[in-house]
């Protein structure tokens, strides 16, 4: 005999019973019992397979169909718990599900008569238990998996949860309460949450609010999921949504003040003194945070801003709970604790699976450094994007599809039925605290009106939308409902629909907009913060730190070709004038200093841990056990922890975590390093959106670090530069800082300056850190520049100030080409011409730069010279501002390679041409003479030299 289709696990589930039954016939119960009671040895061989082992049966002989019978009732069983969300009722508007064949009984060989003749214990679980026999079992589980829930966690593939997760489902012990008071209470909500909205359409028709209506459980959905995680132990829940429903959920779990809300419905522009050097400010309303003034039960409740990149949010709030969660007032590594911080995704049920930032989010769930002990997602799905449908919009069964690769699991359900939606919200939950990993909530609903309320989905979806004006609302429903059963009246169901329009009607009349509008202004700091930030650090505090720092573990192994930079480290401090710090020193000695003065760093990124050059050597790996040794974590002047992760292959994900964790710890110094600065690419909607405007249209005050390594070495056009035209092109007032440092001490100071900023005057750092200059002699400082210096924002040439009344031009530069310059040969002959460092770009360093040129009185020109494209680089940024700096004093010129399309040329032999005679222009005066400018006409005459 051989069983076909029904061997496998369910076979396997049949054998352990009887293994049971085997040992102890009392294990199991009297039907099961009497059943295993009639097999035989060859039945049961078969059960086995070929590879199994016999089994010894006691009874009489039956007829094999019996063990086929009950094969086929535990795969039916299998078959509904796995498969049996094909067959919910998910769609409110009562669409078909897609069903699957193995959910019927006829599928397995068997019939209903066949079940009714077998034990409950055969289909096992929780149900089982209070069922006469398999057939009664089974109607149950259909009714559990096959309803108004979809159960979808089949692919969990660790054993523990999968068996939480179905034992969850089948005994019900998640469904809300819902005796009178508590269906009273449910209704009372939900009426509160459609009258708000209606209340808005009719007050301000046409105004765009994409409302809530048709996923209105998302707001009660949210009330359990909260309460519960506060009973666990939660104090702060941080929920990061796109637009839909945004001003409810800001109304009702953030409580944002409904005047508040009006008065930007309002908008009173006439009332506010425009400011022209603010120009326009704020966002729209449907893009707003908030946060509560006070816990909602046990727990603040914080929702950040999200602009129209949908999920863009998502990394953001998992670093902001990942920061709500960590104590790093300590000396060593952060000590992280989730369960005092709850993150919450809601997420639109096109963008879930189709922008890419979700699933580089879903991907540091788990990783070392990024995981936030779970966060808790729900979908909130309309059926439908813009216009798009959902065959046009994902690949999967389910907009929730991404989530079964990363193993979450995933409850779908009606948005139209209450006791569903909160069943939901409790598992989640309660699986998040049990397990400290991500739950998934598919919350299926409809959108009453269009994309936006000005939008007409009828010219796409008619038939939907035909279906939508006939259909009544959740309230609607379940009034009717609790009607119907008796547990509250219709008249007091009308009477909290008038309650609310009530509230709401006394708020709008009572409304002075100018006084309840609050505009998202962050006041930047006194002028001249920064630049009158001292950071030196004692020689003698230094060699102390120093000292420490190279104190390991005992027993520690160092892969040999690090001895030597480590004992060369050990003198580096013993002359305070001969230049021996170098980059990677520097920076330690900054990192060291800071953690010494009390204040925690985060630094993160693509290899940060050795540095993508083998500068930094952060960790060190024990060349005989592998083990970890983060001298930063073990010195003994520390005073805060240090924190230091390679990250994922990512750059949008990693840096919006990197953004939401300093936003939501502003003490601490958080830095990311691209593996080369051209990476920041991929994070360009992270930079635009968040870190430069954020400020300008939320008031937020964010002081993240990048570390961008930039520079053209002739290694192509994607590891030359760190595209700081774009960075430069979103600086506008003071919103953030661009450098490119060409020493060791201006490095040190920088970073010292930026953690003393924190609080006082913060704003996201740009470095353009080197590459080959990592090791270049020019670099290095002396230690003394390290106590007695300070980050200057224009370095002046030395050799040239002390001749600078011969001084015929002034070579603007920044970074890397500056030592192309000064090393070259035209150099040492060349007295006439002075090259100057910006290494500040933005703020635009007008004082210093003045200073400069007020220093050199026979200047004839001005030059401004890069090694980017013209169209590239900072010449864009520099140039109307340096052209009013100087006036009609003399001309400005530009000296570098040609616009292209490309940020650097794909050969390393162009590329040294094409640098080389950038060199020599800079040193060329008679071809830039104010009468008679010229082109070069060489190999190189990529470059251009006109008058600007």
């Amino acid at each position: 005999m051989t069983l076909g289709p029904f061997g496998g696990v369910n076979a396997g589930y049949v054998l352990e019973l009887y293994e049971r039954y085997r040992q102890n016939p009392e294990s199991v119960d009297p039907a099961t019992r009497e059943a295993f009671e009639s097999w035989t040895p060859t039945e049961l061989d078969t059960l086995a397979g070929p590879k199994g082992p016999a089994l010894p049966a006691p009874g009489d002989v039956t007829t094999p169909n019996d063990v086929r019978v009950v094969v086929g009732a535990a795969n039916l069983a299998e078959s509904i718990r796995r498969y049996g969300h094909l067959a919910a009722r998910l769609d409110p508007l009562g669409s078909q599900p897609p069903g699957d064949p193995s959910l019927s009984t006829s599928a397995h060989g068997i019939t209903d008569e066949d079940l009714r003749a077998l034990p409950a214990s055969l289909v096992g679980g929780p149900l089982a238990e209070s069922s006469s026999n398999a057939f009664d079992a089974i109607e149950k589980l259909r009714r559990v998996y096959c309803s108004t829930t979809g159960f979808d966690y089949s692919h969990v593939f660790v054993p523990e949860e999968r068996d939480w997760l179905r034992h969850a489902a089948e005994s019900g012990r998640f469904l809300p309460p819902m005796d009178p008071a508590s269906a009273e209470e449910l209704l009372d909500r939900i009426t509160q949450v459609e009258v708000f909205e209606r209340f808005l359409h009719r007050t301000f028709p046409g105004k765009t609010r994409f409302s809530i209506e048709g996923v209105d459980m998302l707001v009660p959905v949210l009330d359990a999921i909260i309460a519960g995680a506060a009973s666990q132990g939660a104090r702060h829940t941080i929920v990061g949504m796109a637009h839909r429903g945004r001003l409810n959920v800001l109304a009702h779990i953030l409580e944002k003040p409904y005047a508040q809300i009006l008065a930007e419905f309002k908008d009173p522009v006439a009332q506010r003194t425009w400011r022209i050097d603010l120009g326009w400010m704020g966002d729209v309303k449907y893009h707003a945070g908030a946060s509560t003034a006070g816990p909602v039960g046990h727990t603040y409740v914080t929702m950040p801003p999200n602009p129209s990149h949908l999920e863009a949010v998502n990394p953001v709030v998992a670093g902001m709970a990942r920061a709500a969660g960590t104590v790093a007032e300590q000396p060593g590594p952060p000590r992280f604790n989730g369960v005092l911080t709850l993150p919450i995704l809601i997420h639109g049920d096109t963008a879930f699976p189709g922008q890419g930032i979700v699933a580089e989010t879903l991907n540091l769930s788990r990783l070392s450094g990024y995981d936030t002990s779970g966060t808790i997602h729900i979908i909130a799905n309309n059926q439908l994007g813009f216009t798009a449908t959902p065959d046009e919009s994902y690949s999967t069964s389910y907009a929730s599809g991404l989530a079964r690769g990363f193993k979450i699991p995933i409850v779908h359900v009606n948005a139209d039925d209450p006791a569903a939606c909160l069943e939901a919200a409790r598992l989640a939950w309660e699986y998040r605290a049990r397990f400290g990993l991500d739950f998934l909530i598919d919350l299926i609903g409809y959108r009453r009106f269009g994309h936006n309320e000005g939008d007409e989905p009828a010219f796409t979806q008619p038939l939907m939308y035909k279906a939508i004006a006939a259909h009544r609302t959740v309230r609607e429903l379940f009034a009717e409902q609790l009607a119907a059963q008796g547990s509250v009246a219709r008249a007091l169901a009308d009477a909290l629909v008038k309650k609310h329009f009530t509230v709401l009607e006394q708020t709008f009349a009572s409304l002075k907009p100018e006084e309840d509008y609050v505009a998202p202004v962050s006041e930047p700091a006194p002028a001249g913060t920064a630049a009158r930030t001292e950071t030196g650090v004692p020689v003698s505090r230094l060699r102390e730190i120093n000292s420490a720092l190279l104190v390991p573990p005992g027993g520690f192994t160092f892969h040999k070709k690090l001895e030597r930079g480590r004992e060369r480290r050990g003198g580096l401090l013993n002359s305070p004038t001969e230049r021996t710090v170098d980059w990677a020193a520097a920076e330690e000695l900054a990192f060291a200093t800071i953690l010494a003065d009390g204040i925690p760093i985060r630094l993160t990124g693509e290899d940060v841990e050795r540095g993508t050059f083998s500068h930094r050597h952060a960790v060190f790996h024990d060349a005989a056990n592998g083990n970890r040794f983060v001298p930063l974590q073990s010195f003994e002047q520390a005073r805060a922890s240090f924190e230091i992760h390679n990250s994922p292959l990512s750059e949008a994900g990693t840096v919006g975590f990197e953004f939401g964790y300093n936003i939501q710890e502003p003490s601490h110094l958080v830095i990311w390093e691209a593996q080369y600065g051209d990476f920041i690419n991929g994070a360009q909607v992270i930079l635009d959106q968040f870190v430069t405007s954020g400020r300008a249209k939320w008031g937020l005050q964010p002081s993240l670090v990048f570390f961008l390594p930039h520079g053209y070495e002739g290694q192509g056009p994607e590891h030359s530069s760190a595209r700081p035209e774009r960075i430069l092109q979103a600086a506008a007032g003071i919103n953030l800082r661009l450098v490119n440092c060409t020493t060791a001490a201006q490095f040190f100071h920088l970073l010292r300056r930026q953690a003393a900023l924190l609080r006082r005057d913060p704003l996201p750092l740009f470095v353009l850190t080197p590459k080959s200059l990592l090791r270049h002699p020019s670099v290095a400082s002396a230690p003394i520049e390290l106590e007695q210096g300070r980050f200057r924002s224009v370095l002046d040439d030395d050799e040239a100030r002390g001749r600078a009344k011969g001084v015929r031009r002034i070579v603007l530069c920044s970074g890397k080409v500056y030592v192309d310059l000064v090393g070259s040969e035209q150099r040492k002959t060349s007295t006439d011409v002075a090259i100057c460092r910006v290494e500040q770009l933005a703020p635009f360093p007008g004082v210093a730069l003045r200073e400069v040129l007020d220093a050199y009185p026979s200047v004839r020109d001005v030059v401004w010279l890069q090694e980017e494209p013209e169209n590239v680089g900072a010449w864009d940024f520099m140039r109307s501002q340096l052209e009013e700096l100087i006036g009609d004093r003399c001309p400005l010129r530009y000296i570098g390679r040609a616009r292209s399309a490309s940020p650097s040329e794909g050969s390393s032999a162009w590329h040294q041409l094409n640098q080389r005679a950038i060199v020599e222009r800079a040193f060329d005066l008679d071809s830039h003479t104010a009468e008679s400018p010229k082109v070069l006409s060489k190999p190189s005459r990529s470059l251009t030299g006109s008058k600007r």
